[in-house]
């Protein structure tokens, strides 16, 4: 009867943890391709970009080490559980005693003897939970997972902002090259009839010289966007993992400028943001992590069994008599350990208030970010507009003057001037049409990867 009351206890401390732990799986699996956010990113109305933003989350290695390291310490969330689950082991031993005749008991002397042993015992271990130790344990590396996953995201959030920006200024560039091959041959046409003027004596060498020296100047500028070009370029193929890739773009002309953006925003917005959530994750695991160090002083219970065969000869090895069964609980506590435990308690605290002040100071940088974020949108859709109608009047300036050459009352030297004057503008505005459009990328990053136009939506 004896014998079947400890199989039972023994088989009910090994099932009933178990359930649990098939309960701890059943978690919805995390899905990366959100933190792609492509809904955002479509609202450009750029194919060529969003087909870009695909490539990358396929390849970019940046993002695969972080998804590597999520899978990481999703492992261990699962190995700290195990810690809350009984251990099962089998341990068996066969070994031959050869003792001499030596060994003695009181009066009794054992003769020599030689003879084989046969163990195979199942061994269970279990510390009972009473403090709820191990259970912190499992909830602080839950936490440290959560920390792993916002920093995920933070990647994401990152790379995929930088990919775009640069994407953009790769267009501003293609698109300020063919505004300065213009420039160029503009200016080339100056030189050409200010060479006429200075040959009929019209015109001083100073003045040649001066539009001389305007052309290298044009055409520095031009290599100047060439770099810039090709640096654009290799930066975003190390971004798609892939040195011979073709950066597929779009024409400036096509290029779509997000208007309509809420200029006021909730500063409850920062708790979508990584570093926010990454941050009260922090803190509750810290606060598990203080709260183990206190259980650290109270006594551990282990409870411990087994089951098996113990013979001395083969041939009674599955005899009843053989059988063997043993159970106990094994309560144990430490009376002296150096001033370790209360060290250790005193070092979670620290770590406490350090998350806490940490937290703060990301309240602070995170609403800090979200400002400079929203000023900066609003000054370049400001200059923009600006912008806008400086080019116009540019615009009507250039027109009047070839009006003017048509009648006769201003040289073609005077209409490559206001067409010069007029190029000079339109960079200008295509520099402040791209900074718009990065400004509202700026602002995505800043607000934690969230769709702006719904940012103030309660549910969010």
């Amino acid at each position: 009867m004896k014998k079947i009351f400890i199989i039972l206890f023994l088989i009910t401390l090994t099932i009933t943890p178990t359930f649990a732990a098939k309960k701890e799986k059943n978690t919805a699996p995390l899905q990366t391709i959100d933190y792609l956010n492509l809904q955002w990113w479509e609202k450009y109305n750029d194919n060529y970009l969003t087909e870009n933003l695909k490539k990358l989350y396929d390849r970019n290695y940046d993002l695969k080490n972080a998804a590597l390291r999520v899978e990481e310490n999703e492992k261990m969330v699962k190995m700290q559980f195990a810690n809350e689950l009984p251990s099962l082991g089998l341990s068996g031993e066969l070994s031959r005693t050869l003792q001499s005749s030596m060994q003695q008991y009181g009066s009794m002397r054992i003769p020599s003897y030689a003879q084989y042993r046969y163990y195979l015992p199942i061994t269970m271990g279990y510390e009972i939970d009473i403090w709820g130790k191990n259970r912190l344990k499992t909830k602080s590396a839950k936490q440290q997972l959560e920390i792993i996953k916002q920093a995920q995201r933070a990647t994401y959030i990152s790379l995929t902002s930088s990919f775009a920006a640069d994407y953009f200024n790769l267009i501003k560039t293609d698109e300020f090259l063919s505004l300065q091959n213009e420039l160029i041959k503009t200016q080339e046409a100056i030189v050409e009839k200010t060479q006429d003027k200075y040959s009929t004596g019209l015109c001083s060498i100073n003045e040649l010289l001066a539009e001389q020296r305007m052309l290298t100047t044009l055409r520095e500028e031009r290599n100047r966007h060439l770099k810039t070009q090709e640096t654009l370029i290799e930066s975003l193929r190390v971004y798609l993992s892939d040195s011979q890739a073709e950066i597929a773009r779009n024409d400036y002309e096509k290029v779509n400028l997000l208007e309509g953006i809420p200029s006021k925003y909730s500063t409850a917005v920062i708790e979508n943001r990584p570093d926010f959530l990454q941050e009260e994750a922090n803190i509750k695991r810290i606060g598990f992590d203080v709260k183990v160090a206190r259980r650290e002083f109270l006594p551990n219970f282990i409870i411990f069994g087994q089951i098996g065969l113990n013979a001395y000869h083969l041939d009674t090895l599955f005899n009843s008599v053989s059988q063997l069964f043993n159970a106990g609980i094994l309560p144990s506590i430490d009376l002296f350990s150096g001033g370790r435990k209360i060290a250790l308690l005193k070092l979670r605290k620290y770590e406490y208030q350090e998350a806490l002040n940490s937290y703060q100071k990301t309240i602070l940088e995170s609403i800090r970010d979200l400002n400079s974020g929203l000023v900066e949108y609003k000054t370049a859709m400001d200059n923009y507009e600006e912008c806008k109608n400086r080019l116009k009047l540019q615009n009507k300036t250039y027109n009047l003057i070839k009006d003017k050459n048509t009648i006769g009352s201003a040289s073609e030297l005077d209409v490559l001037y206001a067409k010069e004057a007029y190029l000079m503008v339109k960079k200008e505005e295509v520099s402040d049409k791209i900074n718009s459009i990065i400004s509202t990328i700026s602002l995505y990053k800043a607000a934690g990867g969230v769709d702006l136009y719904k940012i103030n939506d309660e549910n969010l």
